[in-house]
């Protein structure tokens, strides 16, 4: 059967639940899965699911897939991706399934695949989509014959997750009223107790999952899905509030003054507490991420590594150099000096406690010596998923006969006033640019500079997002 191969991201299966995931699509998905596992052995797995209104009729159907094949099953409900994350270790299992769309739009999800601890990506998610163009699914189980299907076992391990994170998180003497907007995704089911168990006094908002996102898409990277945050931090003079994408995985933060505090400036709190423990270590940088934050990591004796964008590549780059921490603009946090080195937005939410409540400082005071350049939010500029990387190449030429760059990820153009990044989104049809600059002037004319090269490479007129 046709499956469309553009759904074959750099590290997921992604597309429209009704028209591209569908019943078919995904059962045949689950036998290409459940045959790139058994060649390596693995006969059990975990399947879990966010609170997309698609996701159960995918959870049936790749169990159906994966169980044709004799595959076992742990099914453990609706739950964040991070749980699922932390169902890997805790059944110790080298293969799952995470259903979620993330921070797309409703009516798109997703397959996050497993092998080992964590998600498969690149060559291996172009595997599963050669297995069945080339018509190589595994005709036999583990066994050697299909005549007995897989067991599923649905279970409930939100406890054993929670007491997880009270036994690696505790806060200090300062108690701390906290705001928390779940966006109506799967955080709903578990933020309010994580955060009392804390010992926080907390304000929720949209926390009620519901998968038509009724109150404001969850995705905590554009400024518009915090204004309802911001509202009730000031409103209620909260320390700080804290959002949170479709399936937890990603964090977003307001401070106590109501500003925004992107992931690159949150990874500065961060840094403070590890560089002090571990000076000299290795601090991966995605490439999207302010100056403030590189030149910050120097300062601390840190050593900057500039590295792509993208939860498991970074993930994979971490092992390779047995990285402490790093993160993303993007909200994803990965902790591997106290934790499993997974992104969970919960953990980042009580390390960042964690760092308030053991200083009389406000939120707002810790940042306050970081310098503030100008810039641009994450711009997206709609292109293709057939064209995108083509023009990307196109723009890194020109680009490069006029300035020094950094590529490892499309291209962020050194200029002498800041830098100018363009580069193709791994999970929409979209480029995503930024832009920074030391001064109002400087930034002027970069956006004015990245945008004409954007525009000469092919693409419509567009405006920069601040």
């Amino acid at each position: 059967m046709y499956i469309n191969p553009a759904i074959f991201r750099e590290y997921d299966i992604r597309g429209l639940a009704e028209t591209e995931l569908t019943p078919e699509a995904v059962q045949q998905l689950g036998r290409a899965y459940g045959t790139f596992l058994t060649q390596k052995g693995v006969h059990r797995v975990l399947i879990g699911g966010d609170v997309r209104l698609s996701t159960p009729v995918i959870r049936e159907n790749i169990i159906q897939g994966l169980t044709s094949l004799g595959i076992d099953i742990i099914d453990i409900g609706t739950v964040t991706t991070p749980v699922f994350y932390f169902g890997l270790h805790h059944y110790d299992l080298d293969g799952g399934v995470m259903i979620t769309g993330s921070h797309n739009p409703k009516e798109f999800n997703g397959l996050k695949m497993a092998y080992g601890k964590t998600t498969i990506y690149g060559d291996d998610i172009q595997e599963i989509r050669r297995i069945i163009e080339e018509g190589r699914i595994s005709a036999t189980g583990p066994a050697g014959s299909i005549e007995k299907a897989g067991r599923v076992e649905k279970t409930d391990i939100s406890r054993y997750y929670l007491d997880m994170l009270a036994s690696k998180i505790s806060l200090g003497p300062k108690k701390l009223r906290v705001v928390a907007d779940a966006g109506n995704g799967a955080a709903s089911l578990f933020i309010e107790e994580f955060l009392r168990n804390l010992g926080c006094d907390v304000r929720p908002l949209f926390c009620q999952p519901d998968g038509t996102f009724p109150s404001h898409h969850p995705d905590p990277v554009k400024r518009a899905n915090l204004t309802w945050l911001i509202d009730e931090v000031l409103r209620c003079k909260a320390d700080l509030g804290v959002a949170y994408d479709g399936d937890a995985d990603r964090i977003g933060v307001v401070d106590d003054r109501g500003d925004v505090i992107w992931g690159d400036r949150l990874m500065v709190l961060f840094w403070r507490e590890i560089l002090a423990k571990y000076p000299g270590e290795t601090a991966i940088i995605e490439v999207k991420c302010s100056q403030a934050l590189v030149d910050e990591i120097i300062r601390l004796g840190g050593k900057p590594y500039f590295y792509k964008t993208g939860h498991s590549l970074i993930k994979a780059k971490m092992k390779e150099l047995n990285a402490l921490f790093t993160g993303e603009m993007s909200g994803h946090m990965f902790f591997a000096d106290e934790f499993y080195g997974f992104d969970d937005a919960f953990y980042a939410t009580g390390r960042l406690l964690r760092i308030l409540s053991n200083t009389e400082d406000k939120l707002s005071a810790l940042l306050s010596s970081l310098p503030q350049y100008f810039s641009t939010a994450e711009t997206r500029i709609d292109c293709s998923d057939e064209a995108k990387f083509g023009i990307i190449e196109n723009i890194r030429q020109e680009a490069l006969m006029d300035y020094e760059a950094i590529t490892v990820d499309g291209v962020r153009i050194l200029y002498p006033d800041g830098w100018g990044l363009v580069r193709a989104s791994n999970t929409q049809p979209v480029l995503v640019g930024r832009c920074e600059a030391k001064s109002e002037e400087g930034l002027e004319f970069i956006t004015r500079d990245l945008h004409d090269r954007i525009v000469r490479a092919g693409l419509r007129e567009f405006d920069w997002e601040y």
